[in-house]
């Protein structure tokens, strides 16, 4: 079978997508290649002046294309409710929502309402968003659900009774990334399931970047492990657009089947091109999966409604 590229992606003329984080590195590349395939593409940005930039920059290099920008801050609960109403108001539909932006590797901090935010961002935030842009997937036909994970999530383990690092305790920022990766996944599956229960036509699929150049990494660069990789991770990292190619996949492949997960298919899916491929036994867990909804309903205020109206 012939490797997957960006010459792959469909005609998605009349698709309406959201890209969280879409003003920079893997959302940025993501943006370009929906909107020269003629995608509405709305930026979910925290600083619109950025998103503004990007705007900018994509309409350059895509003339045509039907781009907007829309303040998102993901580790505001607040703000994440005035981003859904609003487009929920604009716009009747949504065929592609891409939970892209993310942080890495932060020394400890909190959101605005007080979680971790590694765990706050990659994952509360998203799951908050997802749940209040629900009504907007279920309009669409076969819409999307795609979430960013990364293979660091093989690290990742849940801790229920401290899954927020509470004051700090027992923080580290790879070991708070390690989580929030896979929480990701278990988000990922668990939706799929749902949407499957409830006879909902949307699918729910994860996709990870391999090693990538952006600057999610910046605050580990100088780490002592990134140093001694350094010479290895140098001939095998991705440009921003290589990296895009698992999450554009698992947006627009029209193969793509629920409950799937998209990576890099050559050096340990670091780099490549995409392919499905599995995650770890613990992404799969059942039990961590609800127990983790539950307690994401519970610190965000969102209740998925999941009746087709």
């Amino acid at each position: 079978m012939a490797e997957w590229t960006a010459n792959d992606i469909p005609n998605l003329q009349g698709r309406v997508v959201v890209v969280t984080g879409g003003n920079d590195g893997l959302g940025l590349e993501s943006a370009k290649a929906l909107a020269r395939n003629e995608a509405e593409v709305i930026l979910a940005c925290r600083s619109t002046e950025r998103g503004e930039v990007a705007q900018r920059e994509i309409v350059a290099a895509v003339p045509h294309g039907n781009v907007h920008v829309m303040e998102l801050d993901l580790q505001d609960l607040a703000s994440i409710e005035m981003f859904a109403n609003e487009f929920n108001e604009r716009s009747g539909r949504l065929d592609v929502l891409l939970n892209n932006a993310g942080i890495m590797g932060t020394p400890y901090g909190v959101t605005r309402d007080g979680f971790e935010a590694q765990m706050g961002t990659n994952h509360l935030g998203h799951f908050a968003l997802t749940g209040r842009l629900l009504r907007a997937l279920k309009r669409a036909a076969r819409s999307r659900v795609v979430t960013v994970s990364s293979s660091a999530h093989r690290t990742g383990t849940m801790r229920f009774d401290n899954l927020l690092f509470r004051d700090g305790r027992g923080y580290t920022p790879l070991k708070a990334y390690g989580r929030s990766k896979l929480a990701n996944l278990l988000f990922t599956y668990e939706l799929q399931r749902r949407f499957e229960r409830h006879g909902i036509d949307c699918i729910s699929v994860a996709a990870h970047p391999g090693a990538s150049q952006t600057n999610l990494g910046r605050h580990i660069e100088k780490a002592l492990v990134m140093r001694l990789l350094e010479p290895v991770l140098r001939r095998v990292v991705q440009d921003p657009a290589g990296g895009a190619l698992p999450q554009l996949r698992a947006a627009v492949d029209p193969e793509v089947r629920g409950g799937e997960y998209y990576g890099p298919g050559r050096f340990h899916g670091m780099s490549g091109a995409p392919v499905a491929v599995r995650s770890s036994r613990a992404s799969r867990s059942l039990r961590d999966a609800r127990r983790l909804w539950q307690e994401s309903e519970k610190l965000t205020g969102v209740r998925y409604e999941w009746a087709v109206t």
